[in-house]
């Protein structure tokens, strides 16, 4: 069965939140762990946490966190101190709630030296995983390319893994909006794609998908968000996409806009029919 779902608000608690997504039929769910906007370190509800835990491992539910807007990988010194800190309570809060991981952007650089943006990344992954040590992973997320160059590509992604001091706490959360807007998904070229990230073993270190239509054609760069069916991939694009084996059983989640009830219920639904077979 098609692990799909979507944003959820925790306003109601972590518990309250994994119930909302399964209400509306979803079986996969992401969430908030603190404010998006701050990096400020979050006190929580450990009760709630491990509670929300229990009720999916009951329900064959999966979730995963989404970390601060703010969070830049690539950033450096007292800023990326700060950013570490707060992604290990992100992490943290994931952990309790029986989480996959927290999705962080891969990170955007604005000095001269591009490289030197690389090598933050690297040292800030290894500053956060050199002081955790649970299972919930950081899942690093390909961006549209409306802020630069960085992190567009699975062969980025891939390299950047492969550098680090411990590779198996990182995985990867695969934007299918952002892939599209970036010009690594082309209209009508999925299976190309799809060998080409084969070949790489990308698959493999694939943990979840934000399912994004997009309000743009490919390579326009722009980060916008169209319910499913309804932007440039489109209907076609997605059973495609759907029915790609490696996906079958990574948690597919929706950051699109809301149906006219306020939810997602009509957009799951539609998800799982374009994953079948004719």
């Amino acid at each position: 069965m098609t692990r799909v779902g979507s944003h959820v608000s925790t306003r109601f608690g972590f518990r309250k939140a994994a119930e909302h997504a399964v209400a509306i039929g979803g079986n996969a769910f992401q969430y908030f762990p603190k404010n998006p906007r701050t990096l400020e370190p979050k006190s929580f509800n450990k009760d709630d946490a491990e509670k929300c835990a229990v009720w999916c491992r009951a329900n064959d539910v999966l979730s995963i966190a989404h970390g601060p807007y703010v969070v830049n990988p690539a950033s450096e010194g007292e800023p990326a101190q700060r950013m570490a800190l707060c992604t290990l309570n992100d992490l943290a809060i994931a952990e309790a709630c029986g989480s996959l991981g927290v999705v962080v952007h891969f990170g955007n650089y604005k000095g001269k030296d591009l490289l030197q943006g690389y090598r933050n990344i690297i040292q800030w992954i290894n500053s956060v995983t050199s002081l955790w040590n649970g299972n919930a992973l950081i899942l690093l997320e390909n961006q549209a390319g409306d802020h630069g160059n960085m992190g567009m590509t699975p062969e980025e992604l891939m390299q950047i893994r492969s550098m680090l001091l411990a590779p198996k706490k990182v995985g990867f959360c695969l934007d299918t909006c952002h892939l599209f807007a970036s010009g690594q998904w082309q209209t009508g070229k999925w299976q190309e794609f799809v060998e080409r990230t084969r070949q790489l073993g990308f698959w493999e270190h694939v943990k979840a998908i934000h399912l994004n239509d997009a309000r743009y054609p490919s390579g326009s760069r722009k980060d916008r968000h169209a319910a499913i069916a309804e932007g440039w991939i489109g209907k076609e694009g997605f059973q495609e996409l759907l029915l790609t084996p490696e996906l079958s059983q990574i948690p597919m989640i929706l950051e699109t806009p809301a149906g006219e009830d306020g939810t997602h219920r009509d957009q799951i639904k539609l998800v799982r029919t374009l994953g079948k077979e004719d």
